[in-house]
């Protein structure tokens, strides 16, 4: 097999002395993605979520404890400071007026300041659909944008949400460099931006690190931003490194390649789990569960797809409990819907499929998708004789999400079910075949959140992505449903926490009868460290541990 050498190395690394550690003023982290842009609002992928903690800034972000903080700016707004004021809007509706105020010496590394024209240049793209920014819903709420003075920007928005404090991607854009780009042409500035043409443009970044050099689909190098007012971080250079495969991923740190393997998009939790029991002191271990749902979303408007009774009988032809239990020790839990135990808007009671192979049989019978007679190659197929298969997606060189899928696979041909397994690296998977639906069928993966996320991007069916809108929006399934819609609008205007509650409890009702995605587990994410480093805080959820880069230390 392709990872046998691979895992030949392994052994061999396993024995071998452990070298004295040198004076350190650089880190190489391990990654298993690649970015497929840098941008801060173009795509979502954990790659560039997690270089962006250590190369810029956002206003706000939920912290380790899980609690709103400022990054970017100087204080969290709320009604009592003053910086959040309830007002009607230009229409006679209930609005809120935020304030941010940006940090004082907050710099790009070119060193020209940050200022609220970075932010308005921001609001101004994130408000034209032609930009193809994610999160549009937020730019559209956010009717008027002010700017009072060069660190203070306000945004009226045009309804009163829970959460309104929180700048979620609402991040500064250097508008010196980009808006003209922008200007130029709206549609085609996704692949104009210079944070894809001139990744290393120092004017592209405001965080402790700036990028400095870039080899696409391998890795990038990061140094200290010259003009970083915050506190100093400890190394001079951090190089972080793609490797796709994770077995080759865990060689190269057996062999001082690299230092340390990023928990966020690392090693997968089984395969940490050997490690650290072969040798439990050469490195520090550690497991934190989060807000990371591993799911399969299912496109829906494949025929084999489209009838709920087909997706019902999927998740119960799926032994999660048996997968969690022989590949993640049990570290995993099973997920019933895609809100987390953890957060305080899980609804315990949400209905859970079990394992029912009989029942499932009997579902795709109901359905139109029987057994031939003769069973021949025993796939079902409906009145037509178009066969049950589709294709089952993930990311190439995942080796926990490689073995899920052929565990899968297996489970479902019981069922009369066809998998045709199909991978893609990374970076093509997230920027080209999830935005534009072109999985053929099912694509696991898993979303990562923060608490109490309304998840309208990937649910609301404006959020389809399509041509016309410029392949924004994170709907890939294309799940449609009116009350769905009713309620991903109403749960962010309710303030009342316990109505709010009601409101989410109805949400993952019928996120689970109607099944859009089928709900795996809930992750925890697998970090390994060297024993010398210090400091490193994992979040569990969407803001990485990077964002608090300067309090990792040299022990």
């Amino acid at each position: 097999m392709a990872l046998r050498p691979a895992l030949t190395l392994l052994a061999a690394l396993a024995a071998a002395p452990v070298l004295a550690q040198p004076a350190r003023d650089s880190l190489t982290i391990g990654i298993t993605q690649y970015p497929a842009t840098f941008h801060p609002n173009i795509e979502a992928m954990a790659a560039k979520s997690y270089i962006g903690g250590f190369t810029r800034r956002p206003l706000t972000a939920r912290d380790p404890d899980w609690a709103l903080a400022c990054l970017g700016c100087e204080t969290v707004p709320t009604l009592e400071n003053g910086l959040a004021i309830r007002e009607q809007t230009p229409d006679g509706r209930p609005g809120i007026r935020v304030t941010w105020r940006l940090r004082e010496g907050w710099r790009w590394a070119d060193g020209q300041p940050v200022t609220a024209e970075d932010l308005l240049f921001a609001w101004q793209a994130g408000r034209d659909f032609s930009t193809g920014f994610g999160g549009a819903e937020f730019y559209r709420q956010a009717y008027e944008a002010i700017v009072t003075d060069p660190r203070s920007i306000t945004l009226r928005f045009d309804r009163v949400t829970f959460d309104f404090a929180s700048a979620g991607d609402f991040v500064p854009l250097p508008a010196h460099l980009e808006r003209p780009i922008w200007q130029a042409d709206p549609r085609a500035y996704r692949t104009r931006t210079l944070y894809e043409t001139q990744t290393t443009n120092p004017g592209l970044w405001n965080g402790p690190y700036r990028v400095t050099a870039v080899t696409p689909g391998s890795g990038v190098t990061l140094e200290r931003n010259p003009h970083w007012a915050g506190q100093a971080p400890a190394f001079r250079r951090i190089a972080i490194r793609t490797v796709e495969n994770t077995a080759a991923l865990e060689a190269q740190l057996l062999a001082g390649q690299i230092d340390m393997v990023a928990g966020e998009l690392g090693l997968p939790l089984d395969q940490v789990s050997a490690l650290e029991r072969r040798m439990p002191t050469r490195f520090r271990y550690a497991y934190k569960p989060g807000l990371i749902y591993e799911h399969l979303d299912l496109l829906l408007d494949l025929p084999q797809l489209s009838d709920v009774r087909v997706r019902q009988a999927l998740i119960m032809a799926t032994d999660r409990a048996q997968i969690t239990a022989r590949l993640f020790e049990g570290r995993q839990s099973v997920a019933h819907t895609s809100v987390n135990p953890l957060d305080g808007m899980h609804d315990d009671n949400v209905r859970q499929w079990p394992f029912d192979l009989a029942r499932a049989r009997a579902l795709l019978d109901e359905a139109g998708w029987r057994l031939p007679s003769p069973p021949g190659d025993g796939i079902r197929r409906n009145a037509a004789g178009e066969r049950l298969s589709f294709d089952l997606m993930t990311t190439a060189g995942n080796r926990s999400r490689e073995q899920v899928q052929q565990v899968l696979q297996g489970m479902w041909r019981q069922a009369g079910i066809e998998a045709r397994i199909r991978n893609e690296p990374p970076r093509v998977f997230f920027s080209e075949t999830l935005p534009r639906r072109r999985y053929g069928g099912a694509a696991m993966f898993a979303w990562i959140s923060s608490p109490e996320n309304v998840p309208r991007t990937s649910l609301h069916s404006e959020e389809i992505p399509t041509a016309e809108r410029n392949w924004s929006g994170q709907n890939t399934t294309g799940f449609r449903n009116a009350e769905m819609d009713a309620l991903l609008e109403a749960i962010p205007v309710e303030l009342d926490r316990d109505r709010r509650r009601a409101l989410w409890h109805r949400l993952q009702a019928i996120y689970a009868e109607q099944l859009p995605a089928i709900p795996l587990w809930f992750r925890s994410d697998a970090h390994v460290w060297p024993l010398w480093l210090d400091g490193i805080r994992p979040t569990g959820h969407l803001n990485a541990s990077s964002n608090w880069v300067e309090e990792w230390r040299i022990r």
